[in-house]
């Protein structure tokens, strides 16, 4: 995409400048090979090269800002995602020696998919952190970039990763935009192969269930390095994809006395030999067990080892996950070790935090499960990650290792702890703290909202942006409270999260998530049985499914809202007539659309609610100025826009303005129309609202070009186009061609 945007702007300037290929070769050095492969989208120059072809064509400021733009905008595609390789790493010569042979292969014309694998499916053994450091050593030679996920396969809260969530993350991370993913999984895979069979990528697929988990996820390419951790062998792998596997066992015994002493360092290790040689041992060799005991003694250097060795050796305790044979090795006791040499408050916090359903954590979110406060919570988390129970993803947030979360749960049993108090708190912090960032993102949800529980955090948002990455933040805790927390005692507290939640989803254009969202919020309100709820859920949904062009999903939630007309109060009532509306008119049903916005328009004129009736007269503008009655859509907003500025709606009135200019342009009035329409656009500014600021610019260039200003209109249509893309709408482009159709065009080369 990137490549053919630059390609475009480079032959345009070339023939603005009168100039054959082997005259631009000539005054800027570059090969005549070199610009046609940039022209036709093959390549991008290097720096170097960009600034020889712009002296060249003598750009003008402006157009080099946009040539830089297109040559470098490449960077924010090419996925990142490698966890960091591990400081400490050392031993598995054996193993890198294996995978660095089929790594040269990859990188030649032959590919390979490569599986890291534990012998007995033992956990902890280092399959990630080999594989991740593999992947780190061999990065150079895949410069398209490395996708990464974690497919949890194997622990003991929540499902492991469905393959179609994993290609939703995949395809994100290679441009595609949230509202063109696919729904079928099968649908998403083809969509991925195809995304990268013109790629060299590394995916690494880490912590696999097994064959049928992972195969969706194969890029197919032999440009492409796939590398799958998993505690089965995949024996299926290698029968139908070739793939080849790298039996991982426990370190040897050097390999674990190197991995120990560069935690706690060579003196110590020298100073007491057999003590250090017998804690390996007692760890079994694992590497999950080593560091975690080296953590700990490297946290008290003035602790010699015999005691903790002997602690160690005393323990009987086992994590019933990872017994064997050997009786010496227990991990639960290492955790339990680490575990009780913890202060007692983090110790509480630390079974609380493995209760969190993500696979990552925010400082509030934790804090709201243990129900302290934000600075307390943190220096607990500190306390835990010195302890390494604990680690930090590159976002900052905080992670559990599946074993270590399995024996917080455990410890949570055992100690009789809250479970559901903390539950309520973390889906309370997140339900009472989107609501009001979603006063910043302009959408206030019409309902009231009470405080949150007791010791859930209240997190302070001052600006859009900073609503927009608290939201982010949180996305994949509330996924997955969603979809894995079923205690009915905390379904009314799951449906309300949900309609908090949903607007993000909207703001962002994000229409999947919207709709998978509102399936779980509208399942939980049938389950409630609340009409009032139901309604509300319901037409959430129709409206994302309408966008979507889902027209006979939409049709049936149309249905269901319908039925429920006589079970709402009036102002329920009003709304669903509103909502049903909004999806008639989206599905270009306007005379349908007209007949609901007016019946919701008389229950709010009864009710004597004036500013909803205001914005509700707008909505029975447009559909009027839909059906081409522009006289009764003009009078109606002009009487609406007063009342709306009285109530500061200003999205509303923003609108309002734009279905005037609508109804204006239409009889001709183009002077009006484009006052309207600037107007219009002026308010959504004060709103935030780019995504109708977008819609409004589409306006606006139509007026423009027909009132003969075809460069104005270009210059809207690109505003829209990048209003757009900045929340992924596949609207995008179609504002882009509007606009490159109006591009003047090139003058011809003079011929000799």
């Amino acid at each position: 995409m990137d490549k053919a945007e630059f390609g475009r702007l480079l032959r345009a300037a070339r023939q603005r400048a009168l100039l054959t290929l082997e005259s631009l070769a000539e005054a800027s050095g570059v090969s005549v090979r070199a610009i046609s492969d940039m022209e036709r989208g093959q390549s991008l120059p290097r720096q170097a090269t960009l600034s020889e072809l712009m002296d060249a064509l003598e750009l003008d400021e402006d157009e080099r800002r946009r040539f830089v733009e297109a040559a470098t905008r490449r960077t924010e595609k090419i996925p990142r995602q490698l966890p960091p390789d591990l400081a400490t790493f050392r031993g598995r010569t054996e193993a890198l020696t294996a995978v660095r042979r089929l790594g040269s292969h990859v990188a030649g014309s032959g590919g390979a998919h490569v599986v890291i694998s534990a012998i007995g499916g033992m956990a902890g053994v280092g399959k990630t952190t080999l594989a991740v450091h593999w992947a780190h050593q061999v990065a150079d030679r895949f410069p398209d970039g490395q996708l990464y996920v974690n497919l949890r396969g194997f622990q003991d809260a929540g499902q492991p990763l469905d393959p179609g969530t994993a290609l939703a993350g995949f395809l994100d991370a290679l441009g595609v935009p949230s509202s063109s993913v696919p729904r079928d999984t099968e649908e998403r895979a083809a969509l991925f192969r195809e995304r990268a069979a013109p790629r060299r990528l590394i995916v690494v697929l880490d912590n696999a269930r097994d064959e049928e988990q992972v195969r969706p996820l194969l890029p197919g390419s032999p440009g492409c390095l796939t590398i799958i951790t998993s505690r089965s062998q995949l024996s299926g792998l290698a029968v139908t994809e070739g793939a080849t596997l790298v039996g991982l066992d426990v370190w040897s015994r050097e390999e674990a006395l190197a991995a120990l002493a560069a935690r706690i360092g060579e003196e110590r290790c020298r100073a007491e030999p057999r003590a250090a040689a017998e804690l390996v041992e007692l760890c079994g060799y694992l590497p999950l067990a080593v560091a975690i005991v080296g953590a700990q003694v490297s946290a008290s250097p003035q602790v010699p080892l015999g005691p903790v060795v002997r602690e160690l050796r005393d323990s009987r305790s086992r994590l019933d996950a990872l017994s064997s044979g050997d009786r010496r090795v227990d991990v639960r006791a290492v955790f339990s070790w680490s575990y009780r040499a913890l202060t007692p408050g983090t110790a509480r916090f630390f079974r609380y935090l493995a209760l969190c359903p993500g696979p990552s954590v925010s400082a509030e979110a934790a804090a709201s499960l243990a129900g302290v406060g934000t600075a307390a919570a943190r220096r607990h988390l500190r306390e835990l990650v010195s302890a390494n129970l604990l680690s930090r993803d590159a976002e900052g947030l905080y992670v559990l290792h599946d074993l270590v979360r399995a024996y917080g749960v455990e410890l949570v049993e055992r100690e009789g702890d809250d479970r559901l108090g903390a539950e309520t708190r973390l889906v309370d912090y997140l339900r009472y703290n989107a609501h009001w960032a979603n006063r910043l993102l302009g959408r206030a949800a019409s309902r009231s909202v009470g405080p949150p529980a007791e010791g859930a955090v209240r997190v302070l948002l001052d600006t859009r942006e900073e609503a927009l990455v608290w939201f982010r933040q949180e996305e994949s805790t509330v996924a997955a409270a969603l979809r894995s927390w079923e205690d009915p005692r905390l379904l009314r507290f799951r449906m309300n999260l949900t309609q908090d939640w949903v607007t993000y989803y909207s703001v962002t254009g994000r229409w999947t998530e919207e709709i998978e969202t509102k399936r779980i919020g509208l399942d939980a309100a049938v389950q409630l049985d609340e009409p009032a709820a139901i309604a509300r859920n319901s037409a959430d949904l129709s409206r994302a499914l309408a966008e979507t062009g889902q027209a006979d999903e939409a049709d049936r939630q149309v249905e269901l809202l319908l039925g429920l007309l006589d079970r709402l109060d009036p102002v329920d009532r009003a709304a669903t007539e509103r909502s049903i509306g909004w999806v008639r008119g989206r599905q270009k049903r306007h005379t349908e659309a007209l007949h609901h916005a007016r019946r919701a328009l008389e229950i709010y004129r009864s009710l004597g609610d004036e500013g909803t009736a205001a914005r509700e007269m707008n909505a029975v503008g447009w559909y009027l100025a839909l059906l081409g009655r522009y006289e009764e859509t003009i009078a109606l907003c002009a009487e609406a826009v007063p009342l709306l500025r009285r109530h500061g709606n200003v999205r509303i009135e923003a609108a309002a303005r734009d279905t005037m200019g609508y109804a204006r342009q239409r009889l001709g009035d183009l002077d009006a129309a484009m006052a309207d329409y600037r107007e219009s656009l002026r308010l959504y500014g004060e709103a935030f609202d780019g995504y109708n600021q977008a819609e409004v610019l589409d306006h606006l260039a139509t007026a423009q070009q027909e009132a003969g200003d075809r460069a104005g209109a270009r210059e809207s249509w690109l505003r829209a186009a990048d209003l757009l893309s900045a929340i992924h709408s596949p609207r995008a482009e179609r504002m882009r061609a509007n606009a490159d159709a109006l591009e003047p065009p090139a003058a011809p080369t003079e011929r000799t």
